[in-house]
């Protein structure tokens, strides 16, 4: 058989695979196998954000740091997550025995991913508060508003948008690199590849590789969604350029907004 016939045979192999009901069922079907690798992604990235956003966001608002946010982000790059990950497990710490429903070496799995999904996390964290309009500060110090006032009231909501796309950035990569867990006999979608081609079914591979490409598109595109959904300018601009109802009149405002007091 040529090259050209074995690989369409190939693809309607992996294409049977994926619409046969017994592919998904069971301990180590794909649906249980997606669940997995959906726990290990949420609890990584969450895992990050409450450790990297509050500093990068506070070192961003006092304008310092930036040395460090840099090269935190740097080293975080610089290091392979599958050799953290081996490292971890080959010096034993911290255990690469069952950690719930995280599989075995879970622990550690769980560590090399957070480190994985900070960079991005700490770096556009900084760079969003760092971002905001100097006049735009002035403005809210102008108004009275205290630091805290203004860090929450006025930084934060325009700089949601520059966060957003830091953590719509880890997720997908996070996601993508759940997949190594296999490679330490811990759960996810990457079990079903390595199993596939230790087996030589290179269709039980090619089918786990699919639903990972095709989960990786359906959370990039919701996570660019959210990011649309909390970014105040594009949300002011739909709203100015929505059109009025038949009959519908706007009204001059007559509220007056004080300036807040106290924190």
């Amino acid at each position: 058989m040529d090259g050209d016939g074995a690989l369409m045979e190939l693809f309607a192999e992996t294409w049977q695979y994926l619409f046969d009901a017994d592919s998904w069922t069971g301990g180590g079907g794909l649906v249980a196998r997606l669940l997995e690798q959906l726990l290990l992604t949420a609890t990584a990235l969450a895992a990050a954000m409450l450790l990297g956003l509050p500093l990068a966001l506070w070192l961003g608002h006092l304008g310092r740091g930036g040395f460090l946010a840099v090269n935190i982000s740097n080293v975080g790059r610089a290091i392979p997550t599958f050799a953290l990950l081996a490292l971890l497990v080959a010096a034993d710490w911290p255990g690469s025995g069952d950690f719930g429903p995280y599989g075995r070496a879970g622990l550690a799995t769980l560590i090399a991913l957070v480190l994985f999904a900070l960079p991005p996390l700490i770096t556009n964290g900084y760079v969003a508060m760092r971002e905001v309009p100097t006049d735009v500060k002035e403005a809210a110090d102008g108004m009275g508003m205290s630091r805290r006032q203004r860090f929450r009231r006025v930084e934060l909501p325009l700089a949601l948008p520059v966060v957003a796309s830091g953590v719509r950035l880890a997720l997908v990569q996070v996601w993508a690199t759940a997949t190594i867990a296999a490679l330490v006999a811990g759960p996810g979608l990457g079990r079903i590849i390595t199993e596939g081609f230790a087996r030589n079914d290179y269709a039980q591979g090619m089918a786990g590789a699919v639903v990972v490409a095709l989960v990786a598109l359906v959370l990039e595109v919701a996570a660019a969604a959210l990011q649309r959904a909390v970014d105040p300018m594009s949300n002011a601009a739909s709203h100015s350029s929505s059109p009025r109802g038949v009959g519908e009149m706007s009204e001059p405002s007559t509220t007056v907004e004080e300036a807040p007091t106290g924190s």
